[in-house]
């Protein structure tokens, strides 16, 4: 019994430590982001939005795009169909700012079996700069967007993202999807970054354009199940690194439903374990639940007290709640009692992330095969 109890209260304290490492690290990153100059040169940049359909808080976060304080940027909106509903939307947008060069873009060119690079791909072709940026709707784009996405480029970065960070849950559903967004996923990526480990993200993707063009090109972004997974192995394999934006951008999220949030996660969760399977594997080990099974099992034994579970709990969630409160996410009670949700929802997900190998997203069903064959087949 003497050795396992060993290695489980070495589990334990390792866990903790690096869940206190990790909450360390982002916070000082997050005070350099705030202090840092963003007031270098600034190249020319093509700002490509893809819509789809009405989202929460859309007409906010699409204007927002008219108002970076950027010398010499355009917009340029892209839509699948004229009947979608972001269509006057944007049109109303695009004449309330003639300020900022901007044009709305309609059609699919299907160079892959990624619906969004489909609607993206005419943006890219028709940006006039060679610094393009690939934003999602959802996200609220700050004053200084471009400026500090611009000032993380150096000669061996080939593409700058950036994992979004929820605001404003309007249910407890809405703040489980803050959870997820904020002290865990965005964490974890920021500290990869900081690390020197850098992931891009979907929600952002800011190019060189002969970067992307040198591996492939949009097309190639195509050949994974999310465009994310797709870029990271394209800059690595040109042995660039991925860089992310010094914070996350705003997203806010409103109201959700659980079922939502689940799919989303999941999702999410088997593109991880599709593009970056070994690292997935150690994502069973994240959360509070695993050292405190490890915390219960010595305490059934009698080699710890049954009040050091509630002790664990309490510093865990605690530093949690000062790295949210310091960088302005959501950190009421309510948020508190979804970060405990999150983290029994954990080991859920990462094995009904094993059960499949596709998804259904935004009505396009999604799967390793299929984007591999369109493709190939470009």
């Amino acid at each position: 019994m003497g050795v396992t109890v060993t290695i489980l209260t070495f589990f334990v304290l390792a866990a903790l430590g690096l869940h206190l490492l990790s909450v360390t690290l982002v916070s000082l990153r997050l005070v350099r982001a705030r202090r840092a100059d963003t007031r270098a040169g600034q190249p020319p940049v093509s700002l490509l939005r893809p819509l789809c359909g009405l989202e929460y808080a859309l007409e906010e976060t699409l204007n927002s795009s008219f108002t970076l304080e950027y010398a010499d940027y355009e917009v340029i909106f892209c839509v699948e169909s004229a009947d979608d509903p972001a269509v006057p939307l944007a049109q109303k947008l695009i004449a309330a700012h003639p300020q900022v060069p901007a044009k709305l873009l309609i059609g699919a060119d299907p160079i892959s079996g990624n619906p969004k690079l489909n609607n993206l791909v005419k943006g890219w072709n028709a940006a006039r700069h060679d610094w393009i940026v690939m934003s999602d709707s959802n996200v609220l784009l700050p004053p200084d967007f471009l400026r500090s996405s611009v000032a993380c480029f150096d000669e061996r970065t080939g593409l700058v993202s950036s994992p979004p960070a929820g605001i404003r849950p309007e249910n407890a559903w809405g703040a489980l999807e803050c959870g997820f967004l904020n002290t865990y996923q965005a964490r974890w990526q920021l500290l990869a970054d900081s690390l020197g480990l850098g992931f891009a993200q979907g929600k952002m993707l800011f190019w060189r354009r002969a970067v992307a063009e040198a591996g492939g090109g949009l097309a190639r972004l195509g050949g994974e199940m999310a465009e994310d997974v797709a870029s990271t192995k394209l800059v690595r394999g040109q042995g660039l690194n991925v860089r992310l934006a010094p914070e996350p951008f705003p997203q806010p999220i409103g109201r959700r439903g659980f079922g939502a949030v689940w799919s989303r996660q999941l999702r999410w969760a088997r593109v991880r374990r599709l593009g970056f399977p070994l690292l997935f594997l150690a994502e069973i080990l994240t959360g509070v639940l695993p050292p405190a099974l490890a915390l219960a099992a010595m305490a059934a034994m009698g080699a710890s007290s049954w009040l050091c579970l509630p002790t664990l709990a309490a510093v865990w969630f605690a530093a949690e709640w000062g790295l949210a409160r310091q960088a302005g996410w959501p950190h009421g009670a309510r948020d508190l009692a979804m970060w405990m949700l999150r983290d029994l929802l954990l080991p859920a997900i990462w094995v009904a992330a094993w059960a499949g190998r596709g998804f259904t997203w935004r009505g396009n069903q999604m799967d390793k095969a299929g984007a591999d064959g369109l493709s190939a087949a470009k």
